[in-house]
């Protein structure tokens, strides 16, 4: 996979604050504020930065955690994963693989058949409602 390197100046002309906080800065958006908080339509959710496929609508759930929620990447190259030890407690940091984005972060008390709970920020997303899953 390509990776889609720009400085944090070149991403902040392109994103709007709100999308610079969160996807570059590792911000956090409020809970169930998000466009796709509870959304069920079908497509693939991409990168806000980079278009980068992440998430299928078939693989989404209602968590009741405020955020959208996916038990599993559209693939595994997708994604990356960092430790993350902010706010005295330790996660799994999940980015996207081709341009760093953050996400938000995935935790073991999903469904199955992962049981994984990929809590992702909306703004982080964009549903390409065009785009069908068919796998």
């Amino acid at each position: 996979m390509e990776w889609a390197e720009k400085t944090d100046r070149e991403w902040a002309e392109i994103l709007s604050e709100d999308e610079f906080a969160v996807c570059r800065k590792k911000a956090t958006e409020p809970p169930f504020t998000g466009k796709y908080t509870y959304c069920k339509d079908d497509g693939i959710y991409r990168c806000t930065c980079c278009s980068n496929e992440l998430f299928s609508s078939r693989t989404k759930f209602d968590s009741g955690s405020g955020w959208p929620s996916f038990f599993e990447p559209v693939n595994k190259d997708s994604v990356k994963y960092e430790t993350d030890v902010s706010y005295g407690m330790v996660r799994v940091e999940v980015m996207c693989a081709r341009c760093g984005s953050h996400l938000g972060h995935v935790f073991e008390d999903g469904p199955g058949p992962t049981h994984n709970r990929f809590c992702i920020n909306s703004i982080s997303l964009n549903l390409d409602r065009d785009k069908k899953d068919h796998n």
